[in-house]
């Protein structure tokens, strides 16, 4: 098992953890930087992240679902992800998440991805919710619980402040807003998974918590996948 990959599992998978919305309770555990083989059981309970994670390990022949490359591909994106037939990946999605409602990927055939913006914009049921009337509930969680970059203007060991843009919804799509100051946390209850920010970083986002620090390609590709997402979902709203 790769420490480097259930560490940065870690990372991404708390902020949704510790607001109840996927994986075990004690979110506070996925902090410890100790406890690689506890990050793994709990991994395995985060019921859509894994199958993804599963999914994209198989397809690369690489034994470890946590590996750092798996993990990346389905935080952030990379390489991996050129692996996946969308047909196939469809497939086990069908039977894992059987009887979740709403959500357009079940069209999804040709567009499946083993990515967290996929999970978050078409499996999810909230961006469908947008279509009648700009639900700004929905907008809300897809603008959190998306996987979104920033650069950060200060920072302590509890908080930062980021510079980042938004989603928008212009009532026929969704849209990137300007630039804004948003505060976020990158530390709980004294622990981290995080070594320090400095003024410049670029870094990954998930709620309010600072996940990672991304170098210039890695923030690329988060927001090209994002984007492609919002062009796919424009077209199916045609």
């Amino acid at each position: 098992m790769s420490a480097e990959g259930a560490l940065l599992f870690a990372r991404y998978a708390y902020p949704p953890n510790e607001l109840g919305y996927c994986g075990p309770a004690d979110a506070a555990a996925l902090l410890r930087r100790d406890a690689t083989a506890d990050i793994e059981r709990r991994a395995r309970q985060f019921e859509g992240a894994w199958c993804y994670l599963e999914y994209l390990a198989e397809t690369a022949g690489i034994p470890d679902p946590l590996d750092a490359r798996v993990v990346e591909a389905y935080w952030i994106g990379n390489e991996l992800l050129d692996l996946v037939d969308p047909g196939a990946l469809l497939e086990r999605m069908t039977d894992r998440f059987r009887g979740q409602l709403g959500g357009t990927w079940r069209e999804a055939s040709r567009r499946a991805q083993a990515h967290h913006s996929f999970q978050v914009f078409e499996v999810y049921p909230w961006a469908p919710m947008l279509r009648t009337g700009g639900n700004p509930t929905a907008l809300s969680v897809l603008d959190q619980c998306r996987i979104r970059t920033g650069v950060v203007i200060a920072a302590d060991s509890e908080v930062a402040t980021v510079r980042s843009r938004p989603l928008g919804w212009d009532g026929a799509g969704l849209v990137t807003g300007e630039w804004r100051e948003e505060t976020v946390r990158c530390s709980a209850g004294g622990r981290t998974l995080i070594d320090g920010l400095t003024p410049g970083d670029r870094v990954a986002l998930h709620w309010d918590w600072v996940c990672d620090v991304l170098t210039d390609e890695q923030a690329r590709r988060i927001e090209s996948l994002e984007t492609l997402r919002h062009t796919e979902l424009g077209l199916l709203a045609r």
